[in-house]
């Protein structure tokens, strides 16, 4: 099948390249083009647009920043929705509010394409290897028409109702993680004192009862950071988290949900930003409670 991927980071370039590798034709284009190298090198084609992008696909998936840029890709100059989009299946893989979501629906429909959102819970190495968790919200019928492809996304695919739906169900899912890390901070300060290596200690953590499942996965980047190393990848940074935390606090204020551990959360979170930066893994929130305060 003839795929195209508008949004070539770290999650568009795993997610293409697992493409590739179960048999698809892949299509790529991104804003910055050095992106689209290494998946150009292993056999997908460079679009010079994103309405080109449209024209060489069946299937169109984003996975984009934010909902500006959502848009400008979508109905900016030689934008997706300026292509032929008539009978074109668009998966919207972006975390971004629900009304968003919602929105973009209705521009794709109203030339033609059909939409499903799809966010997905996972980073790059469960998109590598086709294991993400994907979170559906779509009419039935197109839901259906996006399954096969998903299953060779996802390990599991939820189907949570119409648009909407899916990108409400993906902000519950990292509600707790955006929590988390800023609980095994406060966890590592309380153990500060002891003399324990800290590959040990949270290699220990991760086994009990308290720890959240993506610890393991994150540890060589926690540990590094608590020994004032550099972290050997980013999978996912502090900006990001904040705008996550953000779009979850504004959901839960249209639904009169109150949030409070998340707001102080986000309080911590950017305080921590203000020191490492923007640009740092998000779990290096972690190891700045830790050494807060220290010299």
């Amino acid at each position: 099948m003839n795929i195209g991927i508008a949004g070539i980071g770290r999650m568009g370039s795993s997610i293409g390249a697992r493409l590739m590798d179960v048999g698809h034709a892949l299509t790529v284009w991104n804003r910055s083009q050095e992106k689209t190298r290494p998946l150009i090198e292993a056999g997908a084609r460079g679009a010079a647009s994103p309405a080109a992008l449209v024209g060489a696909s069946e299937i169109i998936i984003t996975s984009l920043t934010n909902a500006g840029a959502l848009d400008g890709v979508y109905r900016g100059p030689q934008g997706l929705l300026s292509g032929d989009a008539k009978g074109k299946l668009f998966i919207e893989m972006s975390t971004v509010p629900p009304q968003v979501q919602v929105a973009l629906a209705e521009k794709v429909r109203a030339v033609g394409g059909a939409f499903v959102e799809c966010p997905v819970g996972g980073s790059v190495i469960p998109a590598r290897s086709g294991k993400l968790m994907g979170l559906v919200g779509a009419d039935p019928a197109d839901a259906a028409r996006a399954r096969p492809i998903l299953d060779q996304i996802c390990r599991r695919v939820l189907h949570a109702g119409p648009v909407g739906s899916g990108a409400v169900l993906k902000l519950a899912v990292n509600l707790p993680l955006m929590i988390y890390w800023q609980a095994l901070g406060e966890q590592l300060a309380l153990c500060a004192d002891l003399d324990i290596d800290p590959a040990e200690l949270l290699d220990f953590l991760s086994e009990t009862s308290g720890a959240a499942t993506i610890l393991k996965q994150r540890m060589p980047i926690v540990v590094a950071r608590l020994k004032n190393e550099k972290a050997p990848i980013v999978n996912f940074n502090l900006d990001g988290g904040i705008k996550d935390i953000r779009a979850m606090l504004e959901e839960g204020e249209h639904r009169g949900v109150d949030l409070p551990l998340l707001r102080q959360t986000l309080a911590c979170y950017e305080e921590a930003r203000g020191v490492v930066g923007g640009n740092d893994e998000v779990s290096n929130v972690a190891a700045y409670w830790r050494n807060r305060g220290q010299s």
